[in-house]
C-alpha cells in the first residue's frame, strides 16, 4: 500500500480492505496509523539490516563483499516496490523524530560494513550516507543500475586498503 499510495494514503479502513479483514482488525493490532507505520518501517529496515549484517560477517574480504553487496543493491532496485516504500517511510520517520530508530540501526549496520575496508570515520560516514543516495538514484534512474555498475561505485566509496 505505501509503494501504490505512499504513506499518506494508509489508513486503518485501508489496511482492513487490503488485507481483506473486518474494518475494526486493524485498530485491534495498532492502536494507531503512526503505530502501524512504525511496525512496518522497523520490520523492512530490521529485515534489510539483516540482511547486510549476514552480507559483513560472512567470510571473505575485499572484492568478494563489493561484488555481493553490488548484487544485493541491483536487487533491490530492481524490487522497486519495497525500496519505494522503505523510502516513504524514512521520509515520514525525518518527520517524526519517534520513528527514526529503526533508520539508525540500519546506518550502523551500513558502518559496520564500512569498516571492513576502513577504520577512517569520515570515510564511513561517507559511505553510510552515500549507499541510500546509490539507491534511491537507482529507482530514479530510466536504467537502474547494474551490479556491475553498483560494484564500481563501491569501489570508489570503500577501495581496498593495500596489503604490507
Amino acid at each position: 500500500m505505501i509503494e501504490r499510495d505512499g504513506a499518506s494514503g494508509v489508513t486503518h479502513r485501508t489496511v482492513a480492505r487490503e488485507a481483506e479483514l473486518p474494518s475494526t482488525a486493524s485498530t485491534y493490532y495498532f492502536e494507531s496509523i503512526d503505530a502501524l507505520l512504525t511496525a512496518a518501517l522497523t520490520t523492512c529496515m530490521d529485515e534489510d539490516a539483516e540482511r547486510l549484517r549476514e552480507l559483513t560477517e560472512a567470510p571473505g574480504r575485499g572484492s568478494g563483499k563489493h561484488a555481493a553487496l553490488a548484487a544485493l543493491m541491483a536487487e533491490t532496485v530492481a524490487g522497486r516496490g519495497r525500496l519505494l516504500a522503505e523510502f516513504e517511510l524514512c521520509l515520514l520517520a525525518s518527520r517524526r523524530p519517534e520513528l527514526r530508530g529503526p533508520t539508525r540501526r540500519w546506518s550502523e549496520v551500513l558502518s559496520d560494513f564500512a569498516r571492513l575496508f576502513t577504520g577512517d570515520p569520515l570515510r564511513i560516514k561517507v559511505f553510510a550516507n552515500a549507499y541510500d543516495g546509490l539507491l534511491l538514484q537507482g529507482l530514479l534512474a530510466e536504467r537502474p543500475p547494474t551490479a556491475g555498475e553498483f560494484e564500481a561505485m563501491l569501489r570508489q566509496l570503500l577501495p581496498e586498503e593495500p596489503t604490507v
